[in-house]
């Protein structure tokens, strides 16, 4: 039974998912969807509080507690941007077209750390790329790891 309990304790111990030190700036699509992961933690989370089994019931709220832990900080602290209201220079909410000197061309919206997701075309402001493109302008050239970035629109 000791060893049986131990084994159990220890799968319960999730580290948590580490808070950001930036500002937690989203965009209205980002809040919604801290907001919808938030629901979905939370049914999770009930779900797992109705299992009879003590031992299984400790393993499955380990991570819906903890995913609630994180989004209801990560909504707490939430600033909501507005969209940019000029395309003269990249702003957080902005997508941007640049091109690469080895003739890539890619698009990105600049979003919050929660909701980036580079695969499907938007990345984080506090990202390497994201930096060095706020506040520039079309045509503005900028230099990444030797790799020189052009501008090319902005909307």
């Amino acid at each position: 039974m000791k060893e049986e309990s131990a084994e159990t304790a220890a799968e319960t111990l999730l580290p948590e998912r580490p808070i950001s030190p930036h500002p937690n700036l989203v965009t209205e699509t980002g809040l919604k969807a801290l907001e919808t992961q938030l629901a979905e933690a939370r049914a999770a989370f009930e779900a797992a509080n109705a299992i009879e089994d003590i031992n299984e019931k400790r393993r499955q709220l380990a991570g819906p507690s903890r995913d609630l832990r994180y989004l209801v900080e990560r909504l707490r602290t939430a600033q909501v941007m507005a969209d940019p209201v000029s395309t003269e220079n990249v702003a957080f909410g902005s997508t941007v077209k640049f091109s690469r000197d080895d003739g890539r061309v890619q698009t990105y919206r600049i979003v919050g750390e929660d909701e980036a997701d580079p695969k499907a075309g938007t990345i984080s402001y506090v990202s390497p790329v994201a930096r060095l493109l706020l506040g520039k302008g079309i045509g503005d050239v900028v230099t990444l790891n030797g790799q020189e970035l052009e501008i090319v629109a902005i909307s």
